[in-house]
């Protein structure tokens, strides 16, 4: 039976557990609510980049099967919680909420406690950080894994479908995101998978910071992102041999009009920008900009590597 609710506001989200922030979702349960599975979930490639109507049928045929033996419900801590139980949220208009504004409120609250903290941005990683590639329309087939990956490793290949992680089942990209959100651990992670008919088990080892990933396109956390005010102009091939840069390293000239946040901290027109926040990295200048806004949050202070008149300076910058 399909059920679709147009109003959510007292729904206990100690059940209801997914990423807010993303675009659409859907969970397969029973009448007792126990959750056979979820489907949803996106990246920064796009909205649908994660899903469609073959990789959800095949989510719904799993959850078909896990129907005919039902697992036992996930024990609940707690009290029931409901979007109208946020703290941040009781200022707000009782009229619609968006899931990503949930989300915003979830964050503040946390941050009013002093329980936040820098790595909670980094919510839902997607099996990619384990080096698992899953085929959309197939669910839980894997289409590639990662060379050096903590999966490659393992022995897992592509045309493997994987059964379990973190002990909990997979059938969907929303199913392994879960799971990966629920292990709040850098200890090896256990995954199952079959390999045609044979059953295979691991221990992914992972390291500090596995989760983290690309946040841009996460709309409850735009306020975090910091602005990048540069003005960038391309540098032409013979430029840059003139100044020894690489054809492939991410650099540019900084235009005529300096922001007021760099002007502030010394950057100057035809200043050429190598690197921010670290080593140079490949790409063009909108790489560069990009790089800043994935692994930097406004408060936060990187040094900018720049080239003026021949010279090498280092000028560390308050995002804002």
């Amino acid at each position: 039976m399909r059920v679709r609710l147009t109003r959510i506001d007292r729904a206990d989200l100690r059940i209801y557990r997914f990423d807010l922030d993303t675009t659409w979702a859907c969970f397969f349960m029973n009448a007792d609510q126990t959750i056979y599975g979820r489907y949803g979930g996106r990246d920064a490639s796009g909205a649908d980049g994660r899903q469609s109507l073959k990789g959800l049928a095949f989510a719904l045929e799993m959850a078909l099967e896990a129907h005919a033996h039902p697992p036992k419900p996930e024990p609940l801590a707690g009290k029931p919680f409901t979007i109208r139980d946020f703290k941040s949220g009781e200022t707000r208009n009782r009229g619609c909420v968006h899931c990503h504004n949930a989300k915003e409120m979830a964050i503040a609250d946390a941050k009013a406690a002093g329980t936040w903290r820098r790595e909670d941005v980094f919510t839902y990683p997607p099996p990619d950080n384990l080096g698992i590639v899953l085929d959309v329309d197939g669910g839980n087939l894997v289409a590639k894994v990662t060379a050096g990956s903590a999966a490659e490793k393992a022995g897992m290949k592509p045309g493997d479908r994987v059964t379990r992680i973190a002990g909990r089942s997979v059938a969907s990209f929303a199913d392994a995101s879960y799971a990966l959100e629920e292990w709040k651990s850098d200890k090896p992670i256990p995954v199952s998978w079959k390999n045609g008919e044979s059953v295979r088990e691991a221990m992914l080892t992972v390291a500090p910071g596995w989760r983290k990933t690309n946040i841009t396109w996460r709309p409850s956390l735009l306020d975090m992102l910091p602005a990048v005010p540069f003005r960038p102009e391309e540098l032409t091939p013979e430029e840059r041999k003139s100044v020894g840069i690489p054809p492939e390293q991410a650099a540019f000239r900084q235009g005529p009009r300096v922001h007021s946040t760099l002007a502030e901290a010394g950057i100057k027109p035809d200043d050429i920008v190598l690197a921010i926040g670290g080593a140079p990295i490949n790409g063009t200048s909108d790489d560069l900009l990009g790089h800043v806004r994935r692994n930097y949050l406004k408060g936060e202070t990187v040094e900018v590597a720049i080239m003026r008149q021949g010279r090498l300076l280092r000028l560390p910058i308050a995002l804002k």
